[in-house]
């Protein structure tokens, strides 16, 4: 069963899970369950990946200890209403960490559009893919890494780990914590329809409103303000006296 056949709460029934040990890519496999006509709500997790990415392509660090996660939705909402998903997958992480985060940790935030940070560092990467497969259903897939024990030695921001911050778990523990916290957000989510929730749900844990940000797009960077996103989960950006500008996609830096 699909997410578009489905009508009202999404229970945790209705997800399944795989585990498996070394892999390519989470979201690969997810992918060729999806080839082979799987019907999605499907969980796959590795305790290793030689070859995780990140956006754009990005080589994504993968050693045992973190946690690897990938979910398969089948036709998940019509598209006009897939660019509020990543706002609510980042909400999903966002509890899922919460849980296991101390209470005198560094505060849990979230960055336009799903980075997970705590302390201003980044301790979560979110990739969602798409592919239209033969018979015409649509795959998405959602895929998710967070730091736990391990962290990259060089990255090109700032980034941290659970266990640097006073969290000692399991990657199976922090997962399960995750497959409970996805349905309940999907179910808000609900296809699209209640990207209203979503997106009052997302202000609450938003980092940086009201600061100056720089936004990375494909052709250019552009400063201003961060505003806040607007009732379909945009980026409004301040830029003073050349108005407001609305953002579906870029990499934000604060200062």
């Amino acid at each position: 069963m699909s997410v578009a056949g489905k009508e009202g709460r999404i229970s945790l029934d209705d997800f399944r899970h795989e585990a498996l040990g070394a892999v390519a890519s989470t979201n690969t496999e997810c992918l060729a369950r999806a080839r082979a006509g799987d019907f999605g709500f499907l969980w796959i997790t590795a305790e290793s990946q030689s070859g995780g990415r990140g956006r754009r392509g990005r080589p994504w660090m993968s050693e045992p200890g973190n946690l690897y996660a990938s979910l398969l939705l089948i036709d998940p909402a019509p598209m006009e209403r897939l660019t509020s998903l990543p706002l609510a997958v980042a909400l999903a992480v966002h509890g899922a960490i919460r849980h296991v985060l101390p209470a005198d940790a560094p505060p849990l935030e979230v960055k336009w559009p799903n980075d997970i940070l705590i302390g201003r560092q980044k301790t979560c990467g979110i990739l969602l893919e798409s592919e239209r497969l033969t018979d015409g259903r649509q795959a998405l897939v959602i895929g998710i890494g967070i730091n736990i024990a391990n962290k990259p030695d060089a990255p090109a921001y700032p980034v941290t780990c659970l266990a640097e911050n006073g969290a000692a778990v399991a990657p199976q523990v922090l997962f399960a914590h995750l497959f409970s916290e996805m349905a309940d957000v999907l179910s808000i989510w609900d296809r699209g329809r209640g990207i209203a929730d979503v997106v009052a749900l997302w202000r609450k844990v938003a980092c940086g409103i009201g600061e100056k940000i720089t936004v990375n797009l494909p052709d250019r960077s552009i400063s201003g303000q961060f505003a806040g996103i607007d009732d379909k989960g945009m980026l409004i950006l301040d830029r003073g006296p050349d108005g407001h500008m609305a953002i579906a996609a870029g990499d934000v830096f604060f200062g």
